[in-house]
């Protein structure tokens, strides 16, 4: 707890301000891509207080939230077989497919387990033997490393009921799909710290290289947040496009050589989509040929149907940062947290969930 309190200690954090406030003439657009940034920047009340300097907006750093409409569905359609046990993450349960949820279906009598980590899967495999279980594996390069880990376990254990639904995103491709759009002008990225612990920071020097942004990688505290800002301020006034690394107690430049060889060993890249940015390419994980056994989309037949989002949800304007989600006409009205309409106010990381809980819900 002390090493925490320093990181959120408030003389540090009155510091950093007033030196974030003499390094803005004018207000800047920065972009958090990650849903716990989100949390932290409002919860702390980061966003409110550097108003006038900073525009803060948050991009698509939720898996939860960029997962589409059609790969709910397709988790929908394979809970709906016989002889499948779906396992699931709980943050999972309430995201609307184009019918139905998880939850629903689940309340229905569906075979849907909710898990607090992937090894619980094999747990369930082990005991429903003559039941298909099947892994709802999201995420981003965070999570990807425990989920091959997960099946190369289950290989070695010789479970052959255990098959895996890959619906992982990568982030760099995200970004660089958002910088193509155009939509907004940024002049920042505050990069996530838990995806550059594993990848490192090579994997963004594009952003500073192709479109002179400058980028640091941060932690999770209201003082890491401060930093980040006060260093693409200084980048800013210096001319400078780096990536760098304020997340230095866990991020590395090569990244962690471990978890990315798992990756590399388990999954290979493949086109995928994310809800508001369409399908971008090379930015999602599906398994090697050599695992097609243990892959739910080559194991059942799945249609892929193109679906619309709810009406009036604007959860994909959000997620590219064009909308704020007190812009949104259902939010903190027909959309709540407990009665979710669009996925960014499902999750706990979710842009509209940390707005509802922390932020500010007037329009």
């Amino acid at each position: 707890m002390e090493y925490l309190d320093k990181l959120r200690d408030r003389k540090l954090a009155d510091g950093l301000v007033k030196k974030i406030r003499t390094l803005t003439p004018k207000r800047h657009n920065f972009m958090e891509v990650c849903g716990t940034h989100t949390v932290t920047i409002l919860k702390s009340g980061i966003k409110d207080l550097l108003r006038d300097e900073i525009n803060l907006i948050s991009g698509p750093g939720c898996p939860v939230c960029v997962t589409s409409t059609q790969d709910v569905d397709k988790a929908i359609s394979i809970a709906r077989m016989d002889g499948v046990i779906l396992a699931t993450f709980g943050d999972m349960l309430k995201v609307p497919g184009s019918s139905s949820s998880l939850q629903r279906e689940k309340a229905e009598g569906r075979n849907i387990r909710v898990i607090y980590s992937s090894l619980d899967a094999l747990k369930i495999a082990r005991e429903n033997p003559k039941k298909m279980v099947v892994l709802l594996a999201i995420g981003f390069e965070t999570t990807a490393p425990t989920i091959a880990s997960t099946l190369l376990t289950a290989i070695r254990m010789g479970l052959s009921n255990f098959s895996i639904l890959s619906l992982h995103k990568l982030i760099p491709p995200a970004m660089k799909a958002l910088l193509g759009m155009g939509e907004i002008r940024l002049e920042g990225f505050i990069c996530p710290g838990h995806v550059g612990t594993i990848i490192g920071s090579t994997p963004f020097q594009f952003i500073a290289k192709d479109y002179g942004i400058p980028c640091v990688i941060t932690g999770f505290e209201p003082l890491d947040i401060l930093q980040a800002i006060f260093i693409l301020l200084t980048q800013k006034k210096e001319k400078k496009s780096q990536v760098m690394i304020q997340y230095k107690r866990a991020v590395s430049k090569e990244g962690n050589p471990v978890a990315l060889d798992l990756m590399d060993k388990v999954f290979e890249r493949c086109d995928a989509k994310w809800r508001g940015l369409r399908t971008i390419p090379e930015s999602g994980l599906r398994l090697r040929d050599k695992y097609k056994n243990f892959d739910g989309e080559y194991l059942f037949d799945i249609r892929d149907e193109e679906v619309k989002d709810p009406s009036g949800c604007i959860c994909g304007e959000i997620l590219r940062g064009i909308k704020e989600p007190i812009d949104c006409k259902l939010f903190g009205r027909s959309c709540r947290p407990y009665h979710p309409v669009g996925p960014c106010m499902v999750s706990s990381e979710g842009s509209c969930a940390a707005y509802y809980h922390y932020g500010r819900k007037e329009r």
